[in-house]
């Protein structure tokens, strides 16, 4: 295993300052990133089909092309983010979506409104999570599932804090001024807080480059990294394509409109609640199988879904419950790499292991509304997700280079 880094590494007083204000600024960042240039997408986008007669088949495909570039975009990101740190490519995200939004704002056609979400898919990738979980590894170090949680709590209220105010927002003003609104916002909040609280220094890696590079190439061809990457793809494919069909799914049921979207909002709510829980599960499991059990726990709710039609309340708690785990999931992915491998490639690593789910998450929401007929519905379209998690925990069993059970609380 790769030394650890930790916070200890900023000696100077002003430094730890600087480490402090990390912190409380990524969370800021976090949330308004993502309910900006993420979450405000699906709330506006009737307004935009409606307004300009662009198909939601044709918006929605721009959207998902923004998170197939993020995920390219992401491992030369993470590169730049092992070498130089977080300050430049963060502030340099949050300028470009900025950019981004405005000229999704005022695009006079669909061909400009799909380039400048493209544009959006790059800074995506410089201010999302995956950055800013790379500047928690290196610089929290042996603390950083502590720094990771914190900031994934933040993230997670972004659809709360952004969703209302985007409708509200949308109530009283047109699409494109809601979006320039919240380009103003997004400008406001996130480019000072990346250009000047972002500031500590940078703990060097603790190998020569040369060893770097022959190590990181060596993990990422290795068998474990491959395994590792095919269960977090499957997963995500299977867990997004749940997130958008669930109300379909709930509608289905003999549920209202109004109600699926509220359990929707629940699961949001039972993401923050499970994150809170996830430092405990690390003392208690090793790394392979914290991997394979919430892996596996995401599909026994999906299999839930398919074959509960009712009471009401019990599908509302079996949705609380899916996202309990899919917080974890997120903070699992977050420490994916520096369970196994160390700090040392975190960036370059957690971008290839990124890429191929992202790619899987953007490309869900599609395959599942293809795929509902021809299963004869959305009951069946969740069995067949639930078979898709039950061989991701298949394989997270050989996703690890480490003994099946080895703990990883000595690194926390």
């Amino acid at each position: 295993m790769t030394d650890l880094h930790t916070s200890e590494a900023v000696t100077g007083t002003g430094d730890r300052s600087r480490l402090r204000a990390a912190l409380p600024a990524l969370c800021a960042t976090q949330i308004t990133s993502w309910g900006i240039v993420y979450y405000a997408f699906p709330v506006l986008n009737p307004h935009i089909t409606a307004a300009t007669g662009w198909s939601a088949t044709a918006t929605t495909a721009a959207f998902s092309g923004a998170l197939l570039v993020s995920a390219l975009t992401g491992i030369p990101v993470g590169r730049i983010l092992d070498r130089r740190g977080p300050r430049a490519v963060m502030t340099t995200g949050s300028v470009l979506g900025v950019v981004a939004v405005l000229v999704i704002a005022c695009a006079p056609n669909l061909v400009v409104f799909t380039a400048a979400w493209l544009l959006a898919g790059v800074a995506m990738a410089a201010t999302f999570y995956q950055p800013a979980f790379a500047a928690l590894t290196r610089w929290w170090g042996s603390d950083r599932v502590r720094a990771l949680t914190i900031v994934t709590l933040a993230g997670g209220l972004a659809s709360t804090a952004f969703a209302p105010l985007t409708a509200t927002l949308a109530e009283h003003l047109s699409w494109r001024t809601t979006y320039a609104v919240l380009a103003l916002l997004l400008a406001l909040v996130t480019i000072p807080a990346h250009a000047f609280a972002l500031r500590a220094p940078w703990p060097p890696a603790p190998a020569s480059p040369s060893q770097r590079d022959a190590h990181s190439r060596s993990v990422a061809h290795s068998r474990p990294f491959l395994m590792l990457a095919a269960a977090l793809t499957l997963n995500s494919f299977a867990m997004y394509a749940v997130v958008i069909a669930l109300v379909p799914l709930l509608i289905a049921r003999g549920a209202g409109p109004t109600a699926a979207a509220w359990t929707l909002g629940l699961g949001g709510a039972g993401q923050t609640i499970g994150r809170t829980l996830y430092a405990a599960l690390t003392r208690q499991t090793g790394v392979t199988t914290r991997t394979t059990i919430l892996i596996a726990l995401g599909g026994t709710t999906t299999a839930a879904f398919a074959m509960v039609s009712g009471p009401f309340l019990l599908l509302v708690g079996i949705a609380i419950a899916a996202g309990m785990v899919r917080g974890n999931l997120t903070l699992l992915q977050a420490t994916a790499v520096t369970d196994r491998w160390g700090t040392t490639h975190y960036g370059r690593l957690s971008g290839l292991l990124a890429a191929p789910a992202t790619v899987a998450s953007a490309l869900a929401p599609f395959a599942g509304a293809a795929l509902a007929g021809p299963l004869g519905g959305y009951p069946g379209l969740f069995i067949v997700l639930a078979s898709a998690s039950a061989a991701a925990a298949l394989c997270a069993v050989g996703g690890s280079p480490c003994r099946p059970d080895s703990t990883s609380a000595s690194l926390h």
